[in-house]
């Protein structure tokens, strides 16, 4: 049955952060800068908190809440040790790239990953292929994160799927398309503060409807004592450690969606404090819901079966089970946030790439400039027909939403680990070596994936990864370095 009660916390969120992207972005107009760097970069005025909460925003998506949760409630505290590799994901991204990001990306007057990418190699062939291999991936996670919104807001609503889609679909691309970059940072930062709060009122609830933790973890360990340890009676073998570890731990630092906020923030003592809070709150956030989808097998003690045969079906059950609605409708805030801030993350994203790498680089060419007006129309345009495409998308759900997101990390992350270590710190590497990294990398995971090949049971990131790393080193051997590569900004000899 439909419950307005759980519906009205979340209608009223989605207003504020509709209201919050309109002073945004009224605010970017009156500040200046011009349109682009304004929309796709936020003018890069961003603070340290509000960096640090769109990263992990960005980061945390639906399936860090529903999936991954369902998978703890299902082999225990084993997924609970991976996900604790999810710590080290800021540190990676802002120790790594940070500084060097901002400041090349300063002197080059870059708004995005591939006008980095363009400049570094001097191949156009190169970041027309990243713009694609991006705005494809990030379509994939977008769907994703629809369909995993909209799921669990009918689970715990009662209104139907395609309302639940409906509404925080046309909620999201309004976002985006009115708030542009700054907007979207801060209706993360929204969004980011809400799913802790949701973290919390759930764990509430669980304890609650379990007797407590002592008796939640007593019911645990009579039923399935397997569960408490790390390798859960062999449903996480070293091998799964290994590689989630990579997956969603180590290589995120590469993740196009992550890069791009190294070259928004304000200054060091920004990126400085970003680190701190950003580690800090994901950890929490990461550690925390991944405890409460193991402490949810107190509660839920049937088997799969009994909840839909699918683990994205745990935490919708859960919080209907043990929250009244008004406390389930703020409980799924969270979840619901993860998916609109990773959405309108991936968004602005997906038509920058179409926008500033293509279109305006394709007009650049050919000496003929469109006016500011013009460029602000088509990228309000493309922001607002790539969230229409993904809502249509998602109408017909797929299932198993956190192996979709797990699938477009994958690839992200094969396509970019060498073209952007290698482009930023080995002054050898070269547009021959990136495009064979990119594309034979990219083909490589994917192909691997669609046959489920694997080697030594590891996950077919590793494939992907080792095959772009040997393409990286042939394809510099091979060739040389293009005249229009700027060495000067990434390698400055003073």
């Amino acid at each position: 049955m439909a419950s307005l009660a759980s519906l009205i916390p979340l209608v009223l969120f989605l207003l504020v952060a509709l209201a919050a992207s309109i002073v945004v972005r009224r605010r970017a107009d009156a500040a200046g800068g011009g349109f682009v760097n304004s929309y796709f970069i936020g003018n890069r005025a961003l603070g340290g908190f509000v960096l640090a909460m769109t990263t992990i925003a960005t980061y945390g998506s639906v399936s860090s809440f529903v999936g991954g949760p369902g998978q703890a409630w299902q082999i225990g505290f084993g997924w609970v040790y991976m996900a604790v590799v999810q710590v080290t994901a800021l540190v990676l991204l802002y120790g790594i790239f940070g500084k060097k990001m901002a400041l090349i990306s300063r002197k080059l007057d870059a708004v995005t990953v591939v006008d980095v990418i363009r400049a570094r190699y001097g191949s156009n062939a190169l970041a027309n292929l990243s713009a694609l291999v991006i705005v494809l991936f990030f379509a994939a996670t977008m769907v994703a994160q629809f369909v995993g919104g909209a799921k669990l807001f009918e689970a715990v609503t009662g209104y139907s799927y395609l309302v639940g889609l409906a509404l925080f679909g046309v909620a999201v691309i309004l976002f985006t398309t009115i708030g542009g970059f700054r907007g979207v940072a801060v209706t993360d930062t929204l969004c980011g503060i809400m799913m802790l709060v949701g973290i919390v009122v759930l764990a509430g609830g669980i304890l609650t409807a379990g007797g407590g933790y002592e008796a939640l973890m007593t019911s645990i360990k009579e039923t399935s004592p397997e569960m408490l340890e790390p390798f859960a009676g062999g449903a996480m073998p070293p091998s799964l450690y290994f590689t989630q570890w990579l997956l969603v731990g180590v290589f995120t630092f590469v993740l196009p969606q992550s890069v791009v906020r190294t070259m928004g923030y304000k200054d060091v003592k920004s990126l400085h404090r970003a680190m701190i809070w950003g580690t800090v709150i994901i950890g929490a956030m990461m550690i925390g819901v991944t405890s409460l989808g193991v402490l949810t097998a107190g509660v839920l003690t049937e088997d799969l079966a009994a909840y839909g045969g699918s683990v994205d079906n745990i935490i919708p059950t859960v919080i209907t089970a043990s929250l009244p609605p008004a406390l389930a409708g703020i409980a799924i805030i969270g979840p619901v946030a993860a998916s609109i801030s990773t959405v309108s993350s991936l968004l602005i994203s997906s038509s920058s790439a179409i926008i500033k790498d293509v279109y305006l680089h394709w007009c650049d060419d050919r000496g003929h400039m469109p006016s500011q007006r013009s460029v602000a129309l088509s990228s309000q345009a493309v922001t607002l027909a790539v969230g229409l495409l993904v809502f249509v998308l998602s109408i017909v759900p797929p299932d198993v939403i956190w192996k979709i997101n797990m699938f477009a990390f994958g690839g992200l992350e094969t396509a970019f680990l060498f073209v952007l270590v290698c482009g930023l710190f080995w002054k050898r590497a070269n547009a021959t070596g990136a495009l064979l990294s990119l594309a034979g990398g990219t083909l490589a995971y994917c192909a691997a994936m669609a046959a489920g090949f694997k080697v030594a049971d590891l996950h077919q990131i590793v494939i992907g990864v080792a095959v772009a790393g040997v393409l990286m080193v042939v394809g510099t051997l091979a060739g040389k370095q293009k005249e229009d590569a700027r060495m000067d900004v990434f390698f400055p000899t003073d």
